[in-house]
């Protein structure tokens, strides 16, 4: 898998998990801890998007 694509699917994966959040926080019985476990996950894949794409600069 090259660079550019790996940070395609990353790029997917944080829209994937925006959506999910936006979801989750509608939903009054959603769990706060999920959705802070949520957050983090697309805290960690920005970070990795930034990371590569600082490579390929």
């Amino acid at each position: 898998m090259s660079l550019g694509s790996h940070i395609t699917e990353l790029r997917k994966k944080h829209q994937a998990l925006s959506v999910e959040v936006e979801k989750a926080t509608r939903t009054p019985s959603f769990d706060d801890l999920h959705i802070a476990e949520l957050k983090k996950q697309k805290l960690r894949i920005k970070e990795q998007i930034s990371r590569l794409e600082g490579v390929t600069a």
